[in-house]
């Protein structure tokens, strides 16, 4: 049997992410001693390497419960456990695309910057500049709506 500062070694886990895991109901082979020290034996460390390897998926803790859950109740649950893992690959890649969106963003923001420190461009990032830039940016910081407002 291993305690929580061994389990650490053996997993590459934090004692407190073992802590936590532990108090989420996530190894379900955990025993206790008299004195309520947890205690993990090879299976435990098994939960522990399998709940490490889904967090470094992304994965929350919630879906990692259901994961366990499901193993639990055995080899019947290997589809539902594959939709668990399709759903959480579809939900990885649409966070994908988001970042790769952000970035694109960001890459026009890098140049746009870059070319006002050259001063080859007004800092039109600046929200208290806009007022003074309005007619450059018209279709960007301006919906129709709020344009026909303001001329009234």
């Amino acid at each position: 049997m291993y305690t929580v500062k061994e389990a650490a070694q053996i997993t590459g886990l934090t004692e407190h992410a073992i802590r936590f895991y532990t108090d989420k109901g996530l190894v379900p082979s955990l025993q206790r001693d008299q004195n309520n020290i947890r205690l993990f034996d090879e299976e435990s460390i098994n939960w522990l390497h399998g709940i490490k390897c889904l967090k470094q998926s992304g994965m929350p803790i919630g879906v990692i419960k259901t994961y366990v859950d499901l193993c639990l109740e055995g080899d019947s649950t290997i589809p539902q456990r594959f939709e668990l893992m399709m759903a959480h690959k579809e939900a990885a890649l649409a966070k994908l695309e988001e970042a790769k969106r952000h970035v694109a963003h960001l890459e026009e923001k890098t140049v746009l910057y870059q070319d006002i420190l050259e001063h080859r461009s007004p800092d039109t990032t600046n929200p208290a500049n806009w007022d003074r830039i309005r007619h450059m940016h018209r279709d960007v910081f301006y919906s129709p709506a709020v344009e026909k407002a303001s001329n009234k």
